[in-house]
């Protein structure tokens, strides 16, 4: 495991380096590095950690949604209401409708496998988009009218939606029935996660305040509560609706809400953090990627994985609609909605795993999604943003 921790981290920082030094997103090396040391590849990841490689990144996604709270007020999200909430849902909506009306007809599938594909390949990925939003706050880009908390606040929400859907189309090609109890739970889950959230921070900035510690103890108190709510998730799954991870970015905009010096504190020492989650997600990530379903894929499904990013970017453009924002602006929301990765690599396989006729496709699909999508997404992030968007 030791020789397999220090290929990863030192393929990752080397390859990550190359590809900042020809300008483009380091996030390109480090999935490179991934697809090379996985086992679809040269295969010098210990099975041990590819076994605890789920928990690995989702200790990542915690790291970035906390520090994406430490950073987001309530009242830029109050100013930004409206386009916030349809970002939750509505960009994902018409990337699946437009599965739905392209897939059959290039891949020759069912109307309910095109579901199934829509709702794998339909969920942005927040540890591609998240950084980046961060970045683009400290230094003051798009910041006046909430550019980047929009698209932080719509992305955190967005993989829950996506994934209700999933296990809605799923059980209808197992042949089980779908309740509507299950869309109902969505919007219940994110109540109480911000609910859960909101109590668990406001007590600890309380605690915070009282009791004088080191910020190092403080960091490692607030990453353990967000274990344990991710954790209850689990614990109470199919009894309690609760979102996890929801709840975990509602703890760090609380502590920024009633003690924001900390949470400026806080929020570098999870830069710094976030520098070792970076590389031990997006390699991992790759590793999930096997490179032969990819070229196996042929022409159609990199067309059709294109196409719907286009039907996902229009309905980006409809939450932006009666906002301030200008048309450079409203293209950029449409470019950083669309990567793709973490639910892509999470939930890819378990169609083929199900036994269902599609599985092989739907794979094929979310790993050409997240090929495509995760590099074009953060170049057009990264090149685009002091061009599209104003310098507060």
């Amino acid at each position: 495991m030791l020789l397999s921790l220090g290929l990863l981290f030192l393929v990752g920082l080397s390859l990550g380096a190359i590809f900042e030094k020809l300008h483009l997103p380091n996030i390109l090396g480090l999935l490179l590095a991934g697809i090379m040391l996985g086992p679809n590849a040269l295969d010098l990841i210990d099975t041990s950690i590819l076994g605890i490689s789920t928990e690995l990144r989702q200790i990542a996604l915690i790291i970035i949604l906390t520090r994406a709270g430490l950073s987001l007020s309530i009242n830029d999200l109050k100013k930004v209401g409206r386009p916030a909430v349809l970002m939750c849902f509505l960009p994902a909506c018409f990337e699946i409708i437009g599965m739905l009306l392209l897939a059959p007809k290039l891949l020759g599938i069912t109307i309910l496998e095109a579901a199934i594909m829509g709702s794998v390949v339909a969920a942005v990925s927040p540890a591609v988009v998240v950084p980046r939003m961060l970045k683009l706050i400290e230094n003051g880009y798009g910041k006046n009218k909430s550019i980047p908390q929009i698209i932080m606040a719509g992305a955190s929400v967005d993989d829950i939606f996506v994934i209700v859907l999933f296990t809605s189309f799923t059980s209808l090609a197992t042949g089980n029935q779908v309740s509507y109890t299950q869309f109902i739970q969505i919007p219940i889950s994110i109540i109480l996660g911000a609910i859960v959230g909101g109590i668990c921070g406001y007590l600890l900035t309380l605690f915070f305040k009282k009791v004088h510690i080191r910020d190092t103890i403080k960091l490692l108190i607030i990453l353990s509560l967000a274990f344990f709510l991710v954790s209850f998730e689990k614990m109470v799954n199919g009894s309690i609706p609760f979102s996890g991870l929801f709840a975990v970015m509602v703890v760090g905009i609380a502590i920024f809400q009633f003690y924001p010096r900390l949470s400026k504190r806080i929020s570098l020492k999870f830069n710094k953090l976030w520098v070792v989650a970076e590389i031990l997600l997006f390699v991992l990530v790759g590793a999930t990627v096997d490179i032969h379903y990819a070229l196996a894929a042929g022409f159609n499904v990199i067309i059709l994985i294109l196409l719907v990013i286009l039907f996902r970017m229009f309905g980006v453009f409809l939450c932006m609609l009666k906002t301030p924002l200008n048309p450079k602006e409203r293209l950029f929301c449409m470019i950083a909605y669309t990567p793709k990765a973490t639910v892509q690599a999470a939930i890819g396989s378990l169609p083929l795993a199900m036994g269902l006729a599609c599985g092989n496709i739907v794979l094929t699909a979310a790993v050409v999604s997240i090929l495509l999508s995760a590099p074009l997404g953060a170049i057009g992030i990264d090149l685009l943003y002091k061009k599209l968007l104003v310098k507060s």
